[in-house]
């Protein structure tokens, strides 16, 4: 009899950010779609949490991330017109906690 130890390893987990140097219309343009679509937005506003840093960016990573997870992380719900990326380095900071899978 053969035995085989098999280990089962987890996928990496992933968050959707804005994509650097992407253009800030577009970012701006799918920071509101994300929103309006369901990702939670609240943690970005002007009392939450993800406020800092106040720029586009860091307001569109949020909320990218935020819709990407509650889309399941499906294929092209990381997207937002090309402005966006997958990455497996967590841009969580300071009391900003970004949601993964």
């Amino acid at each position: 009899m053969v035995l085989i130890n098999v280990m089962i390893v987890g996928a990496a987990k992933t968050w959707c950010v804005a994509k650097k140097g992407a253009d800030t219309t577009a970012l701006l343009s799918a920071l509101n779609y994300a929103c309006g679509a369901g990702a939670d937005c609240e943690p970005i506003q002007s009392t939450g949490l993800c406020f800092n840093p106040d720029t586009v960016e860091g307001h569109a990573s949020y909320a990218f991330n935020s819709y990407y997870q509650i889309q399941k992380q499906a294929d092209g719900s990381c997207d937002f017109g090309g402005s966006a990326t997958i990455v497996e380095i967590d841009p969580s900071h300071e009391k900003c906690v970004y949601p993964s899978s």
